[in-house]
């Protein structure tokens, strides 16, 4: 059989608009959660990183019943909007962004709260609103864990399989994503195609941890350099 890039390029879409709806969501939480108290803020952590523990097949059947056709959402968007996520692209989207969402959340709240609350508190003192403190102070500090997040988070999305095939389900050309190809390119013999998109995976899945990793070791060189400097 032809290797079809189908897939590959199907995964990227994917990849790239979950990245978008997760850093717009882990961003502001990650602000609220690190630089916050409140009653009930553990038990929303605990939500926002339950998909880091819980099976994909889990997540899977909670976003069937979340937006099916008699979903709460799924019901909404039928009447109002006439459309529908079950079984289209866009559920891939919702899939990969539910998984990838605690990885970008726990990179940003840690740099968060790695960043240095006197330099926060220097800003008040000075007038400074505190939107404005978040943008120019807390988020530039933050920068790095907020990058290393965006990596994971794609990679993440890109590799989903149980979650993706429950919503989105195995329509070639429309849902299959690269995870979805492989398992049945295998099952149905195509092993041709299936091993080709393996070793992309594999091979793209390296570059991002070594280039993640390289970039991590470079960034805490040149923050020694600095503070040597000074």
């Amino acid at each position: 059989m032809d290797f079809s890039f189908i897939p590959i390029i199907l995964s990227l879409k994917v990849a790239f608009a979950a990245v978008i709806i997760v850093t717009c969501t882990s961003i502001p939480l990650a602000g609220l959660m690190a630089k916050r108290e409140f009653l009930g803020k553990d038990v929303v952590e605990s939500i926002i990183t339950l998909p880091l523990v819980l099976p994909p097949s889990v997540i899977g059947f909670m976003l069937l019943f979340v937006f099916g056709k008699n979903g709460p959402i799924g019901k909404l968007l039928e009447q109002w909007f006439h459309t529908r996520i079950v079984f289209t692209l866009a559920g891939a989207v919702v899939a990969a962004a539910v998984v990838a969402l605690p990885l970008m959340y726990q990179s940003v709240k840690v740099a968060m709260e790695n960043v240095d609350p006197n330099l926060e508190k220097a800003a008040r003192t000075l007038g400074a609103k505190e939107l404005r403190i978040f943008f120019t102070i807390t988020l530039p500090l933050a920068w790095n864990g907020i990058v290393a997040g965006l990596v994971l988070a794609f990679a993440r999305s890109l590799g989903e399989f149980g979650a993706t095939l429950m919503i989105a389900g195995n329509i070639p050309g429309k849902t299959q994503t690269m995870p979805l190809a492989i398992y049945f390119a295998n099952e149905s013999g195509d092993t041709r195609q299936a091993s080709i998109l393996v070793i992309i995976m594999t091979v793209f899945s390296f570059m991002v941890i070594y280039g993640l990793n390289r970039w991590g070791k470079g960034s805490q060189k040149d923050r020694k350099g600095g503070g040597d400097h000074a």
